[in-house]
């Protein structure tokens, strides 16, 4: 009975008030003992860059419109009472935290993301926590504009030719086939006779 309750017992040590809490076995203080257990978002100094990279993965979340709306998701009676939903989106022309070729490159790859306005727009209702579930939308922002960080590779002169050699054998197939096709629609009708 004493794991449900949290117990607090006030003792008198020699003149100091000392305060005891009961803690559970798989509490975070004891999952995590080396752990501050505070959620915090590091400065872009803290980041230490590695290589050439234009991203250093900080993104600043007071730039950010982040909202919590009611979730579809599992939950039950649960899910209509708390706002669990993230839609997290930022205008990515005016995001002074990335660079330009950045900012194209992420314009790029992710067009049916963005609204009329410009904003890019990333939901999640994966979880039932409201924290898990803007930790897992600002995942998939950093990995996004990780992928649009990435320099393009360059294709060789060799890699090319075969693309062409594919692309040019694909559309002969597609011409035989078509032709296939005609003959057989041909066959079946009957024969015209002019008189």
């Amino acid at each position: 009975m004493n794991t449900i309750l949290a117990l607090q017992r006030v003792m008198s040590c020699q003149g100091n008030v000392v305060k005891r809490f009961y803690k559970s076995a798989i509490s975070l203080d004891k999952l995590y003992p080396n752990s501050s257990l505070q959620l915090k978002t590091p400065t872009p100094d803290q980041i230490q860059p590695t290589g050439d990279l234009k991203f250093k993965g900080f993104i600043p979340i007071e730039e950010l419109d982040i909202t919590y709306s009611r979730s579809s998701g599992p939950g039950g009676q649960h899910v209509n009472t708390v706002n669990t939903k993230v839609d997290l989106r930022f205008k990515v022309t005016t995001a002074n935290w990335l660079s330009e070729d950045i900012k194209m490159q992420l314009i790029e790859m992710n067009k049916n993301r963005l609204n009329k306005d410009g904003y890019l727009i990333i939901k999640s209702d994966r979880t039932r926590s409201q924290q898990l579930n803007l930790a897992d939308a600002m995942t998939t922002l950093r990995n996004m504009v990780w992928k649009a960080a990435k320099p393009l590779p360059e294709v060789s002169e060799s890699t090319i030719d075969k693309i062409r050699l594919r692309r040019e054998k694909q559309n002969r197939e597609r011409l035989a086939e078509k032709h296939m096709r005609s003959l057989t629609k041909t066959q079946r009708q009957e024969p015209s006779v002019d008189i």
